[in-house]
């Protein structure tokens, strides 16, 4: 029987970037997005994830559910928390997209960099590396930076600035930590046009990388 993965946006942007990866990574598995831009235009409007905005993530997850999805993927770190609660109502496995991205910087180092373009994104990422640290026993040292302007200049249409700005916040935080993670998808579009002497962690490629995973043991009946 195919599989279905139902995904979840904040953005439109997003849709191009997860459905090549798919294409790349999930053969075989039937995808459809719910796109919501409200969703992140609440929280940065608000400066955090209200439980307004919570409720309507829940419902969008409830939605994909009842489409048909196998799995649910939700794109967006700023509604991560949101995320976590409404697994546990939902029938079918839900991944919150930083969450291999989180465990795979913990294994890589200690010192931990987070980077964001959003206020509302870096702390959320930041206490779920930490909180992913601590079931793993691991001891971490980390250091969370906001890339300033970036984001408003991509949503202004400059791809180029934000590109410009997070390669330079990239640069400058790589010579302070073992490992960097990206706090946003919207940002892996620049990991790999910097050279850097630690690795850079995009959570796109990590999360289907997951989901491969996961699905493979479908499969196999594991």
């Amino acid at each position: 029987m195919t599989k279905r993965l139902g995904l979840i946006h904040t953005s439109a942007t997003l849709v191009e970037v997860f459905a090549k990866l798919c294409a790349e990574r999930l053969p075989g598995v039937e995808t459809f997005n719910i796109v919501d831009d409200s969703l992140i235009k609440n929280t940065v409007a608000a400066g955090r994830l209200t439980p307004q905005t919570a409720r309507r993530v829940a419902g969008h997850i409830g939605s994909a559910e009842a489409a048909g999805a196998d799995h649910i993927l939700v794109t967006c770190s700023s509604i991560g928390a949101a995320v976590e609660a409404a697994e546990p109502l939902t029938g079918v496995p839900v991944t919150r997209v930083d969450r291999p991205m989180a465990d795979r910087a913990v294994a890589l180092g200690r010192r931990i960099g987070v980077l964001a373009t959003l206020s509302t994104t870096l702390d959320p990422t930041a206490d779920l590396v930490r909180r992913r640290a601590a079931a793993a026993g691991a001891e971490i040292e980390l250091t969370a930076r906001l890339c300033e302007g970036a984001f408003e200049a991509l949503m202004g249409g400059d791809a180029a600035t934000h590109d410009a700005r997070v390669a330079a916040a990239l640069a400058e935080l790589a010579a302070e930590v073992d490992v960097i993670v990206l706090a946003q998808a919207s940002m892996a579009r620049v990991a790999g046009t910097v050279e850097a002497k630690v690795p850079i962690l995009a959570s796109p490629p990590l999360a289907m990388d997951h989901l491969a995973d996961e699905l493979g043991r479908e499969r196999a009946g594991r």
